[in-house]
């Protein structure tokens, strides 16, 4: 049965350099980096650059924000581990990549309809991890404690990813909220 490490923090709090940090503590030897970001500009390149230096070339990257299970499975093998870098842009993604909505203008049942299918998203991944011999370690931004977003897709995204971050962490078998370069375990 697959294990789920959940890490959480704010922008820049150190959470992925953590989740790197526990893959190498547990010494795993398969290691996939799910990469959900899309590159849009010179900046996004060279963070995404920045990432792939730090873990080094014993990784297999998987990149894709959708049937992200179809994305992983022929790359897994037993004992191995996922790195899901990150739900936030997971989360991102499946709102705005798809379609384009009027956000402040969103019927209810529409908005539930499309939180609905990044629901099914996150729990046939986490099942799969479940049902599986492969552990995933699941990078999110804690993106809560901050000002009401001014607009309707701001505040729609921070409520959908905040509920994604609950399923993850409820799910999840370990729990680390990561604050200004200081790691805490919550689970």
């Amino acid at each position: 049965m697959g294990r789920i490490i959940y890490f959480t923090g704010g922008s820049r709090s150190g959470k992925s350099r953590y989740a790197e940090e526990y893959i190498a503590d547990m010494g795993y030897r398969d290691k996939i980096y799910l990469a959900t970001a899309i590159i849009f500009d010179d900046e996004m390149r060279a963070r995404v650059a920045k990432h792939r230096e730090q873990r080094g070339e014993n990784w297999t990257t998987v990149e894709g924000y959708k049937n992200t299970v179809e994305l992983v499975k022929p790359h897994m093998k037993q004992g191995g581990v996922i790195l899901l870098d990150c739900l936030t842009n997971m989360v991102t993604n499946l709102m705005i990549m798809e379609k384009e909505y009027d956000w402040d203008h969103m019927p209810d049942e529409e908005l539930t309809s499309i939180e609905n299918n990044i629901k099914k998203e996150v729990e046939e991944l986490l099942e799969y991890i479940r049902s599986s011999d492969q552990d995933i370690v699941i990078v999110s931004n804690e993106i809560g404690m901050g000002i009401v977003p001014a607009y309707a897709l701001g505040r729609h995204f921070r409520d959908i990813c905040g509920r994604m971050n609950q399923l993850a962490a409820a799910k999840a078998d370990e729990a680390y909220f990561v604050v200004s370069g200081i790691k805490m375990k919550l689970k």
